[in-house]
């Protein structure tokens, strides 16, 4: 099973009143490491869209473990811990250069017909593909 591994920048206007990486800056990562995997997927977001469906997000949560801060590497990780017909439990680490775990995240996704505004079945070729990024861990809570 794989997971798809990306190294965000920390820029200086990610940077928050508190001098360490904003939270919505982990959101915004979150986003680049999902189109990252749709991609790998061999199915990137304006493919989706000209499909007639796109992904929603219904479930999100941050633990943040130690700050990153300007200057700081970043190596981040996301796979799927949980793959329904419908809906995909995504999971989401975040290292500082040292490997040290800086935060961790989920998100449940589910795809939607864009006409209707219905969920839309993950279908079996689809489902497949995204069995390669299927890891199952003991535990899927956010640590």
């Amino acid at each position: 099973m794989k997971k798809i591994v990306f190294e965000p920048q920390v820029h200086p206007f990610h940077i928050d009143f508190m001098r360490h990486v904003s939270n919505i800056v982990y959101i915004e990562w979150m986003e680049v490491g999902r189109c990252a995997l749709l991609e790998a997927v061999g199915l990137p977001v304006v493919a989706i869209a000209e499909q007639g469906f796109g992904p929603v997000l219904v479930d999100t949560v941050i633990t943040y473990k130690r700050a990153l801060v300007l200057g700081d590497t970043v190596r981040a990780e996301v796979w799927l811990s949980e793959l329904s017909h419908a809906s995909a439990w995504m999971e989401f680490r975040f290292h500082n250069g040292a490997g040290a775990m800086m935060a961790t995240g989920r998100q449940r996704g589910l795809f939607v017909e864009i006409a209707t505004g219905r969920p839309k079945r993950i279908d079996p070729n689809l489902r497949q593909r995204f069995e390669e990024y299927l890891i199952v861990e003991p535990s899927n809570s956010v640590e």
